[in-house]
């Protein structure tokens, strides 16, 4: 299993960014402490109602991602996750493009339909085409990163004989969906090269629109399904899993046993890579990246 660290995003309208250190400052320490992945999330512009039931803000994902690459040589590079029906997907392309090739072919693109109605009214993106929106973009940004000319005509637009460069150092870029629903499955199965099933209670799922994965039967169950669909692309599909229990950051020394039993087991169903999100404040954060590389990925021989 591979291990990613997010950064922390504080919680409230009131709440000040940036408050567990400078972003290329915990991208080399998670480095340097052996994680697979750093990542960033993204809302653009979340309601202060939002906001203060819980919600939180964000940097741009891709401008701190491109700090993080400035500090770093190896670490995956993740959006965890954009989201993708707020932008005409040449934007995005163009920007993923620029990030994969000034990062030496690190960017993971982590993606999402979104499900925030005030951001989709705030940006003015209708909430009803959001999944239109998805697969339109699923199928152009692969085509803008060949670099050759192509011709697409989408929903708001109509592109002919366009090309972009630079092209990214991967082509494609690694897609991987987030999400749970089967149309996410089966876009992950058909179109994406990761699934990012998400974790959390049932206010979290409801206010996400996906389905509930309380249980590691459920998570089990969806799988199965997305290998079913997969079917000969199945073992090549990265699945990335949020650790939900709180104390593994909070603690990372203590319980080691406890939370290795608990990532086996989630190994064993299938799950390829952990997300952490590491702890808010600058001194938490740096010692919890430097205490889980001590505690679970120096024992694994990275």
């Amino acid at each position: 299993m591979e291990f990613i660290v997010n950064y922390p995003e504080p919680v409230g309208s009131e709440a000040e960014m940036l408050e567990s250190g400078p972003i290329g400052g915990l991208a080399r320490a998670s480095e340097d402490a052996g994680f697979y992945g750093f990542s960033l999330t993204e809302h653009p512009i979340p309601s202060a109602r939002w906001l203060d039931g819980g919600g939180h803000q964000t940097v741009d994902p891709l401008v701190g991602l491109a700090f993080a690459a400035a500090t770093t040589s190896r670490i995956r590079l993740l959006t965890y996750l954009m989201v993708v029906p707020y932008r005409n997907p040449f934007i995005l392309a163009k920007a993923a493009a620029t990030l994969d090739h000034l990062s030496g072919g690190r960017l993971i693109l982590g993606v999402g339909t979104g499900y925030q109605k005030s951001e989709f009214f705030a940006l003015g993106v209708d909430f009803d085409e959001r999944n239109a929106l998805m697969d339109e973009a699923l199928e152009v940004m692969p085509m803008a990163w060949t670099g050759e000319p192509f011709s697409y005509k989408g929903l708001h637009f109509e592109a002919r004989d366009v090309m972009s460069r630079p092209r990214p150092r991967q082509i494609p870029i690694p897609i991987w969906i987030g999400g749970n629903a089967d149309i996410t499955l089966r876009r992950v199965a058909t179109r994406a090269q990761g699934w990012m099933p998400m974790a959390g209670g049932h206010i979290t799922a409801a206010t996400s629109r996906t389905p509930y994965l309380g249980t590691a039967t459920d998570l089990a169950v969806r799988i199965d399904r997305l290998r079913a669909y997969a079917g000969d692309r199945a073992d090549q599909l990265p699945i990335l899993f949020p650790h939900v229990d709180r104390s593994i950051v909070e603690k990372p020394g203590v319980d080691v046993e406890r939370h290795r039993e608990a990532i086996g087991a989630l190994e064993a169903l299938g799950v390829t890579h952990l997300a952490l999100e590491a702890p808010m404040g600058e001194k938490q954060s740096l010692e919890f990246v430097q205490a889980f590389g001590e505690s679970y990925i120096a024992p694994r021989g990275r």
